[in-house]
């Protein structure tokens, strides 16, 4: 991007000789994505939803208002529809365009949802088949898919709080995660069931570390891990976020979406995290490679995007 310079002799000049002094300068940063994108073509109907989602999602302050709207929006249109708008966005979100990312960011709880697995499965093969290179990488998981985790037996007997006391039911541990009682919620933490782990992260008691040590836990449980996911109020933190895609217990398919959501050196330290699955580090380098290059500081410290 060329750029124009005047300084003041050269106005002094100017004025001196009848000419009219020259323009002020020019700053020359770029934008890395269009502030005013070109409106859709009338005929495009997947760059009329991404178009929309982009203006609407960020418009909503209430997150999981954008998750509905994402999830009503995506099947109303059909899943070819869908997935082309969806490769448009996330285009866009690896270029750290704000409402880009937001609309990966409604759409990650719907990720880690079994109830859209159907649905989720359709866009990635149509990703596959039509070659729609950002989605599928948002999407994207291991090659060779692991066996089922089998269900732990220890979900289905009770289990006692403390050392000594009475083993409680799935249902009263699952009350109990309701309460506003802080000692319980310390001992609900490490419950291995996801429906006493899905009331815990409705309880507005819960706080980010309690999300983050549900988050970090090890041996993770997919099941565990896959209601982290879903609660986009704790998604929406960075700690959270962190702790989870470097536990290795996460499935791949529910971490790599959440790289779009990472800082410059959040996904360096993914990329150098010697314990998650290689898909996972190779996602994240992939996302650097494609990060537009970052604007001088003029003060001479390091930027974030």
């Amino acid at each position: 991007m060329s750029c124009r310079t005047s300084s003041y002799p050269d106005a002094a000049r100017g004025e001196r000789s009848g000419r009219a002094a020259p323009p002020p300068p020019v700053p020359c940063y770029a934008p890395t994505f269009p502030l005013n994108p070109a409106p859709p073509a009338p005929d495009d109907p997947s760059a009329l939803l991404a178009a929309r989602l982009c203006k609407v999602v960020p418009a909503l302050a209430d997150l999981a208002m954008r998750s509905a709207l994402v999830l009503r929006s995506l099947e109303a249109a059909g899943a070819p529809t869908a997935a082309r708008a969806l490769d448009d966005i996330a285009s866009r979100a690896e270029q750290t365009d704000p409402a880009a990312r937001e609309v990966i960011a409604a759409l990650l709880p719907l990720l880690g949802d079994p109830v859209h697995a159907a649905f989720i499965s359709a866009l990635r093969l149509v990703a596959k088949d039509a070659s729609l290179l950002a989605l599928a990488r948002l999407l994207r998981r291991k090659n060779k898919q692991a066996e089922p985790h089998p269900t732990s037996p220890i979900e289905h007997r009770g289990i006692a709080l403390e050392p000594g006391g009475r083993p409680l039911s799935l249902g009263e541990r699952r009350a109990l995660a309701r309460r506003p009682s802080r000692a319980i919620l310390d001992k609900l933490l490490a419950d291995p069931h996801p429906r006493v782990i899905e009331n815990l992260l409705a309880n507005p008691r819960l706080t980010e570390d309690d999300v983050v040590r549900i988050a970090a836990k090890r041996p993770q449980k997919p099941e565990i891990a896959s209601e982290v996911a879903r609660s986009a109020r704790w998604m929406a933190r960075a700690r959270v976020r962190m702790a989870f895609v470097l536990n290795p217990g996460t499935p791949a398919e529910l971490s790599v979406p959440v790289l779009s959501q990472l800082l410059r050196h959040e996904l360096v330290e993914v990329a150098e995290a010697t314990q998650v699955p290689g898909v996972l580090r190779s996602a994240a380098l992939d996302l650097l490679a494609r990060r537009p290059p970052l604007p001088p500081d003029p003060n001479g410290g390091a930027s974030m995007q």
